[in-house]
């Protein structure tokens, strides 16, 4: 047994978290960090893992992958998607992570969604490093991934009363 964490020790709970909780753990993981691992398909089928920077708005995902990049191509192929995001785990105390389920959609510079997406990713501190018109957004296409379920993991759900592993589903 921990003598830091006695709440480690089983049996753990179970419990769900209610629905807007969860969907507040979500968000409050996904502004604490801004890469995850996006995970793709390749065109032989194969899954392909990569680290991208994205920024969230609600729960919805925005990236803006490299022109021409095999994740983005592997995304015009296939959209769906999983990515994960996580703390660093020094023990099972600290175990914290989101995993999404998802599809992705590619917007097209000066399509619908394409400049709020554009709001929400910070495209300013890429543009300053690479000397682009900080005025106006690049031209990129941006991803969106919007998730039919999430995975939330939490062990500091375990000592009030709530299960480490947490479900959310896209409502119908």
């Amino acid at each position: 047994m921990s003598v830091a964490f006695p709440w480690l020790k089983p049996p753990r709970p179970d419990k769900a978290l209610p629905r807007d909780q969860l969907e507040h753990h979500i968000q409050e993981m996904m502004s604490m960090v801004n890469t995850c691992v996006l995970s793709t398909i390749s065109k032989d089928g194969k899954p392909v893992a990569s680290p991208i920077e994205y920024y969230a708005d609600g729960l919805d995902i925005y990236m803006l992958p490299d022109e021409g990049s095999p994740k983005l191509l592997a995304m015009q192929r296939d959209p769906h998607v999983s990515l994960a995001v996580h703390k660093s785990h020094n023990s099972w105390a600290s175990a914290r992570g989101v995993q999404y389920f998802g599809k992705a959609t590619i917007l097209e510079p000066d399509t619908p969604g394409w400049q709020h997406g554009m709001n929400i990713f910070r495209w300013r501190v890429w543009a300053e490093e690479l000397e682009w018109d900080l005025n106006e957004p690049p031209k990129l296409a941006l991803v969106k991934v919007v998730p039919d379920r999430i995975l939330y993991t939490d062990t500091w759900l375990w000592p009030l009363g709530y299960g480490a592993r947490q479900k959310w589903r896209r409502e119908p």
